[in-house]
């Protein structure tokens, strides 16, 4: 389930209507198992995903982890990360970016700070997923987008940001290896991505 909150009582494309929406979702209590995020300009709130999704995510950090850029860090964490010039706000589900990101006490997190974001598809996010986030992550000069579509069983690695989202990209499926570009440049293994079997779950 996806609840969408809007907020219109400034027109689009107006700066201080997308400051009103980050103070309304600052001010949001958003129940346990959930998220809220700033999409299309409105405030939308999903679940989180489902659990094997969490296992897919360590498999992500771990080998991430030792091809960082200098003072970056990788989390899975909750976490709000503002780009207002594309007026969204997004809690990727891993997202690496530098460690000055952090240092504040705001809930909202600088966007410009990232030099990575991952997304897994669930149903009630898949299209914002697919479209929304790689024109707008591509928009805001994200460097690297990994978008694992978990009902295709497939990883596509977006680079190369433009004001149109991102002139390259590249797609395996699960259990093959992608090669992610600077500056990580490194080879992420999808083994163990897909769903479990119900025998794995016994």
């Amino acid at each position: 389930m996806t609840v969408m909150l809007e907020h219109r009582t400034i027109d689009s494309g107006d700066p201080r209507r997308f400051e009103e929406l980050c103070t309304a979702l600052d001010e949001l209590n958003v129940p346990d198992g959930f998220k809220a995020e700033i999409i299309r300009g409105n405030i939308v709130v999903s679940p989180w995903s489902k659990a094997y999704y969490l296992d897919v995510m360590d498999l992500i950090c771990d080998q991430l982890r030792p091809h960082l850029p200098d003072g970056h860090r990788i989390s899975s964490a909750p976490a709000l990360y503002v780009f207002p010039g594309v007026e969204r706000g997004y809690g990727p589900d891993i997202h690496v970016a530098d460690r000055r990101t952090r240092r504040t006490e705001s809930r909202r997190l600088d966007g410009e700070g990232l030099s990575l974001v991952a997304e897994l598809t669930s149903p009630s996010t898949r299209d914002v997923d697919l479209v929304d986030k790689v024109e707008s992550y591509g928009r805001a000069g994200v460097p690297v987008y990994l978008l694992l579509d978990m009902e295709e069983d497939s990883a596509t690695v977006y680079w190369s940001p433009t004001s149109r989202g991102y002139a390259s990209h590249l797609t395996v499926p699960f259990g093959k290896e992608l090669r992610l570009p600077a500056p990580f440049g490194c080879v992420l293994d999808t083994t163990g991505f897909d769903a479990p079997f119900e025998d794995d779950e016994e």
